[in-house]
């Protein structure tokens, strides 16, 4: 018997138009596998009681909607009123918003059915999702590990089947990275491509709303309906037919596609690239020879981009209303940056943002020659959870960029990015613990 959560987010979209399940029947299953897999720590906060009354309403309505019915949850960074956001702080432990964010309310809209908060770094200013206030967000396939960050908790929910599909935020590879640590597809769309922000959003323009999702199709069809470009027949009980999964489903044709190794981190940190990354990475770049596309290396050579970022992320942290009471509460990376960020100076910030554009611009001609431009998607292998832990903050920022140096770079160029991986789900995981 086919277990609704093995399904695709396409086919599970299908069954509920043609009746085949029911959205009480579904959000049911999908709360019964999140309380059997309490230790994933995929989920800040559960709302399992709105959330079966909330199918129960659309199940009485009839489909409406491009994800009628379909399970969903928000990542910790976006308000729903009502419902604990904590924003993975204890600065924020008893913080209940009593308005939305414009994500919750555009997901409502589609008829989701939010079965509560996935977990997320301090105010997701981390690589890894391990913040003091919970449990970390754990690799499912291997329980060891850590998840990556800081959308952890929404690729722990994908990759362990305890959402069919799930919308994160990415300001420096926060999509991407728990993508490629447990296995998912990451997508992180184009600067401005969505007309809903992520819910924690910052002028500098880093940070974007996007889809986790276990295939490519999947992820598409989310951000169709994200982007409100998916609409559905219910007539015909066939899922909508929006551009991204038209694009996903058709025929490749040959793409002149760019291949480095080179990170604009290269300059000032000690990047290596680890053996199995590299082997990946070639394999890939195989694969695409082999399939026809014009495969080339691109001949990149950014310079100056740590010095930016560093001002970027401090002035973005820098933005997060602490009070000193607050500041004696949070982790000590988010102090520091913080406390970085609140030191930086008008003209600081400023030269920062002119530096971002003027990379922005360099790259975009960089990498103009070609259709994409594939890197490796780690520098390193998955890390131990509490492999960040005791560290200093300076220190720990650079760990962060050891293990992810190919991800920032692509927000302050505003370009798209996807994350892919080899296949290595097949079943999903399923100790006896979930057999319910």
């Amino acid at each position: 018997m086919t277990r609704p959560h093995d399904l695709s987010l396409v086919a599970q979209v299908s069954g509920l138009q043609q009746g085949a399940i029911g959205p009480v029947e579904l959000a049911s299953h999908y709360l019964d596998r999140i309380a059997h897999a309490v230790d994933l720590g995929a989920f800040a906060e559960v709302t399992g009681e709105s959330a079966l009354r909330r199918a129960a309403a659309l199940e009485a309505g009839g489909p409406d909607g491009a994800l009628w019915g379909v399970p969903s949850a928000e990542k910790d960074l976006v308000a729903r009123a009502g419902v604990p956001t904590r924003y993975g702080s204890r600065a924020r432990v008893d913080h209940v918003p009593s308005t939305s964010d414009a994500l919750a309310e555009a997901m409502d809209a589609a008829g989701a059915v939010s079965l509560g908060k996935t977990s997320t770094s301090e105010f997701g200013l981390t690589g890894f999702t391990e913040p003091l206030i919970h449990a970390p967000a754990r690799d499912p396939w291997s329980t060891g590990n850590g998840a990556g960050g800081s959308s952890g908790g929404a690729a722990v929910a994908v990759a362990a089947g305890l959402l069919p599909a799930a919308v994160g935020s990415d300001g420096g590879g926060s999509i991407r990275i728990p993508a490629a640590t447990v296995g998912v597809v990451g997508l992180k769309p184009s600067r401005g491509r969505l007309p809903i922000g992520s819910g924690f959003d910052s002028p500098d323009g880093l940070s974007v709303t996007g889809p986790l999702a276990r295939s490519v199709e999947d992820a598409g069809l989310l951000l169709d309906a994200l982007a409100g470009l998916a609409p559905f027949s219910y007539a015909t009980a066939a899922p909508g037919q929006g551009p991204f999964v038209r694009a996903a489903r058709a025929g490749s044709r040959t793409l002149r596609i760019g291949v480095t190794t080179v990170s604009p981190w290269d300059d000032d940190e000690d990047i290596v690239l680890d053996p199995a990354a590299r082997a990946a990475f070639e394999t890939a770049a195989a694969w695409l020879d082999d399939a026809g596309h014009d495969v080339a290396d691109a001949d990149w050579h950014p310079v100056g981009y740590a010095a930016l970022f560093r001002v970027l992320w401090r002035a973005s942290a820098a933005r997060i209303p602490l009070s000193a009471e607050d500041m004696a509460l949070v982790e000590p990376l988010t102090a520091w940056l913080v406390e970085e960020g609140r030191a930086l100076s008008a003209r600081d910030l400023l030269g920062g943002l002119a530096e971002a554009r003027a990379f922005e611009r360099r790259t975009i001609s960089d990498f103009a020659a070609f259709d994409a431009v594939l890197t490796p998607a780690l520098a390193q292998a998955p890390q131990p959870v509490g492999a960040y832990a005791g560290h200093d903050p300076e220190r720990t920022f650079a760990m962060q960029v050891e293990y992810a140096p190919y991800s920032s770079f692509v927000n302050v160029a505003g370009l798209p990015a996807l994350t892919l991986l080899e296949d290595r789900r097949g079943p999903l995981p399923h100790p006896p613990v979930w057999d319910a």
